[in-house]
């Protein structure tokens, strides 16, 4: 599978980003919940993320970034995960969704100090937009998508030193064309497209890079990472106490966060 993630994310490659504010939102990221933020800030530490904000209200939550991919997690008993946007413009984009067919699983009540909507993906990811109170930043650094191919085998120049570099948030689906549809509703444009060895395309909004793969090689969402010399950096973290399981070989392998967050870390090398 790491052949097939790596051929979507290189025919993006030369693809800037604006950090622009999209239909979508100014700030995108990936958000959990978690029983033990501690317990998460430890991993995330080790995976190659420095907690970059942190507050109790309105309940304990903290943000991750390694400087291209920004994780928010919140303190909550309840499981979630899914992907969401901060704006400053929320009810004229809650407008304009519904307009355009986007219909909200959940919307906030009077009375919440931060206002949420959900919905879901054509094949159940959850997507949040909320108020972007917290005056909350957009990571412009590196990805795969925008990252110079010189680069690919230098090591030192990878943005997350632990993991390598940032290439997509993989999202299996049951229809590619429905699921491309939907995500153009979102503002998203088409990266790259292949028919082989399965439907599977590549996705980006300008802040978020969206993998669709209609497989069922896996069944979860899962932060991809991509770099040389993989297994030698995976033995590293293995050495620190965490767990991985080969996928294709020790260079190409999948670890969990506390929270349940996936994370796929996959070799250059081809």
């Amino acid at each position: 599978m790491k052949k097939l993630l790596f051929s979507l994310v290189v025919q993006g490659l030369g693809v800037g980003f604006s950090f622009s504010q999209e239909k979508l939102g100014e700030v995108a990221c990936i958000y959990n919940t978690s029983t033990n933020l501690d317990s998460t800030t430890a991993i995330y530490q080790r995976l190659g993320f420095q907690k970059v904000n942190e507050n109790s209200f309105p309940s304990p939550w903290a943000q991750y970034s390694d400087g291209s991919l920004l994780i928010m997690v919140r303190k909550d008993n309840n499981k979630y995960t899914g992907l969401t946007y901060y704006t400053s413009n929320l009810a004229a984009i809650v407008n304009q969704l519904e307009k355009d067919g986007i219909v909200f699983t959940k919307k906030p009540g009077e009375g919440d100090p931060i206002k949420r909507y959900y919905f879901n993906s054509p094949d159940g990811l959850s997507i949040m937009l909320a108020d972007n109170l917290g005056g909350f930043s957009q990571p412009k650094g590196i990805s795969l998508l925008n990252m110079n191919p010189a680069d690919f085998k230098s090591v030192e120049k990878y943005p997350n030193k632990q993991c390598g570099v940032f290439g997509e948030y993989c999202h299996p689906v049951k229809d590619l064309e429905k699921s491309i549809a939907f995500w153009k509703k979102l503002g998203f444009k088409v990266k790259s497209k292949m028919d082989q060895p399965y439907p599977h395309a590549i996705l980006s909004d300008d802040l978020m890079i969206i993998g669709l793969h209609q497989t069922s090689n896996f069944d979860y969402p899962a932060i991809t990472y991509f770099g040389i010399q993989t297994a030698e950096r995976v033995n590293l973290l293995r050495s620190q106490g965490l767990s991985f399981t080969n996928m294709q070989g020790a260079a190409n392998v999948v670890t969990t966060g506390w929270e349940g967050q996936h994370f796929f870390l996959f070799s250059l090398g081809m």
